[in-house]
């Protein structure tokens, strides 16, 4: 146990660390604003052009309704999300949550997409409402799925990644259908704070100001959530009650923040982070400190980003996510371990699933392999495959979509089992990120391409990722919450990367944005060779590991207990999800939803050993992404659609289907 000196003087350096934290960054932040300032107008004359301000002088127009609006938003916008973000987090008992997490930012972002095509006279009084629109029904969606399991952490974390899966994959196909219409959209759903008069200022602030009188309100249920449901309600709480007015505040906050900048990304996830990794361990401290780390941070961004010598404006939640995401891999091993998760046992079936729902899955698994080779349109309408040379085209990447679909299915299961955490999943743990990162970089620096190059480049870049995880989460036996958020900071950081060459309109954007939508177009009869091998091994493999997978659930204390070494144990976990993922990545592009979904859709079918699981798992994550490749072939012929969007925008309403009748 630790001493009362001890802890007293721990106290004293936590305190110190977050005042450095704060300090640091706003005082550069400071320093960098009167500098551009003071090039735009002289020191005399800053306060006079704030009151009084001279309109025929486009210097004090410029400071007045460009300058100084855009300071004060991105400082309240941080704070915002950082209350936001710790808010979510407590509530949700998770180190991921975030606003995307619940499925705000994407279904105000599918809702702002959806304008811009096909009803642009709502855009025409701001962009506001209609943000504001799409996150709160999204939101509605995901309380609505988890209304009947007592709103509990996993549910809704379920809900809402489902959810955001979904919006984000339709609202990546109206671009990618519609591509000349949507630059403008790469760079919002990055997050821009370019102001132009005080209107974002007077809608954040109320609503920051009633954010923080109604946490402290909550702040004792919401303590209380640190119990279990059962003890916090013997201590006369509501848990379902406090959880839904938590989220409440955080949703109502971060929704006003994508209306008022756009989608400004990492803030929520990496501001309380960096919080309890540097001291703040209580939720009052937390709840402190985390809005300065956050307007400090994204104070600090917003004014590096306006000195960056780049053509174009880096846009702030890129760059947000370049400045913040080293800072917290830098500060990760530092943080103490909380609680895994747990699994949701709310509402599966009461039998377990036999082995004859597993045949009737592999059944249908074979009859859908079939189809998609063999049933296809061409210039003569529907037929069958009557030539060599046709099959010879569609069965490498019917193998390929059916060799990856199987290995990030495994992945995913692995992942989930191995951190007790729902929202573990292959893309999760920053290999595919990884992956994307370096085709990114060959892109950069190299006029040409071809195969060979991009797929070392990929796997330079994901065997970098998996290093950097694995050296982040060394400490503490692996630690789930370290490896996991180590492995969200890589994948974020390689998003913010490619939303950067995204929205720079380079001429090799078709084909960068195909392969993170997650393609087939390229397969190759070695990519189908290569895919199916490593398949068949990780199959083969996982099943060994299954006494690893059954008492890792039941948290560190029992492993400990029964002899099982949790640092050599996950790291074994982390190598077998690591190639299969690795390998999917390089054959078919960075692929989202199969590894998270398939994994729930087997325990909802009532899978919840782990070896029936796993290949439970495996059929359907096959199956998802064998239609989803045919479905994208034929659905707009002779034009076609990215298996990955269509893997999330198919899978997603079909799991919230499942979910909506198992609600109670």
């Amino acid at each position: 146990m630790q001493s009362p000196a001890r802890a007293l003087t721990s106290s004293r350096h936590g305190h110190r660390n977050l005042f450095l934290l704060v300090a640091v960054p706003a005082s550069t932040a400071l320093v960098l604003t009167l500098y551009n300032l003071s090039q735009l107008l002289p020191p005399d004359m800053w306060w006079r052009a704030l009151v009084t301000t001279d309109v025929t002088d486009s210097r004090q127009l410029l400071y007045r309704y460009a300058f100084m609006p855009r300071a004060v938003v991105s400082a309240l916008a941080g704070a915002a999300l950082g209350l936001g973000g710790t808010i979510m987090q407590h509530v949700l008992r998770n180190p991921l949550a975030e606003p995307t997490t619940i499925g705000t930012n994407a279904g105000a972002s599918l809702a702002l997409a959806a304008a811009t095509l096909y009803a642009p006279w709502l855009l025409e009084s701001g962009r506001e409402a209609v943000a504001l629109a799409g996150g709160a029904v999204a939101t509605l969606i995901v309380f609505a799925l988890a209304r009947g399991r007592n709103f509990s952490p996993v549910s809704i974390i379920v809900a809402g990644l489902v959810v955001s899966l979904t919006c984000g994959s339709a609202s990546a196909l109206l671009m990618a259908l519609n591509r000349e219409y949507t630059e403008e959209l790469f760079i919002w759903q990055s997050g821009s704070l370019v102001q132009n008069g005080d209107a974002a200022i007077a809608s954040l602030v109320p609503w920051l100001v009633l954010a923080a009188i109604a946490s402290a309100f909550l702040l004792r249920p919401l303590r209380l959530l640190d119990l279990n449901d059962d003890g916090a309600a013997a201590l006369g709480a509501r848990p379902a009650m406090t959880r839904l007015a938590g989220m409440g505040v955080a949703v109502g906050i971060s929704t006003m923040v994508v209306a008022a900048v756009g989608v400004v990304g990492f803030v929520a996830l990496a501001a309380p982070a960096l919080a309890r990794s540097t001291g703040a361990r209580t939720l009052a401290q937390r709840m402190i400190w985390t809005p300065l780390i956050g307007a400090a941070l994204l104070w600090l961004t917003d004014r590096l980003v306006q000195i960056l010598p780049f053509a174009m404006e880096v846009p702030a939640g890129t760059a947000t996510v370049l400045v913040m995401a080293p800072l917290l891999l830098l500060l990760l091993p530092r943080m103490r371990s909380s609680p895994s998760v747990g699994e949701d046992t709310a509402r599966v079936p009461a039998k377990p699933a036999g082995p004859s729902v597993i045949a009737v899955g592999a059944m249908l698994l074979i009859f859908a392999v079939i189809a998609a080779i063999g049933l296809g349109r061409g210039a003569g309408g529907w037929q069958w495959a009557d030539t060599v040379e046709l099959l010879a085209l569609r069965v490498p990447r019917v193998v390929v979509a059916l060799s990856a679909g199987v290995m990030l299915a495994v992945a995913g299961t692995l992942m989930q089992r191995m951190t007790g955490n729902p929202m573990a999943a292959p893309e999760v743990l920053g290999i595919s990120g990884g992956a994307s990162f370096g085709v990114l970089m060959l892109f950069l620096f190299s006029s040409g391409f071809d195969r060979a190059a991009t797929t070392g480049a990929a796997f330079v870049g994901a065997l970098l990722a998996l290093l950097l995880v694995v050296l982040v989460g060394s400490r503490n036996a692996m630690s789930p919450e370290r490896l996991l958020l180590a492995g969200v900071t890589v994948a974020t950081m390689a998003s913010a990367f490619a939303a950067l060459f995204l929205a720079s309109g380079d001429p090799r954007m078709d084909f960068l944005l195909a392969w993170l939508s997650g393609s087939t177009y390229r397969a190759t009869s070695a990519d189908a060779v290569t895919a199916a091998i490593a398949a068949a091994l990780v199959l083969a493999a996982s099943p060994l590991t299954v006494r690893w997978l059954e008492i890792l659930p039941l948290g560190e204390t029992s492993v400990r207990a029964l002899g099982i070494g949790l640092g050599r144990t996950r790291a074994i976990l982390l190598v077998l999800t690591a190639i299969p993922t690795a390998v999917a990545t390089l054959v078919i592009g960075p692929l989202s939803f199969v590894g998270l979904m398939a994994p729930h859709l087997a325990r909802v079918l009532g899978f919840r050993r782990a070896v029936p699981q796993l290949f439970a798992a495996a059929i359907l994550g096959g199956l998802i992404l064998v239609a989803a490749d045919w479905a994208g072939r034929m659905l707009i012929f002779p034009w076609q659609v990215p298996a990955g969007l269509l893997a999330a925008f198919i899978g997603g309403p079909y799991f919230m289907l499942l979910k909506w009748k198992s609600r109670r």
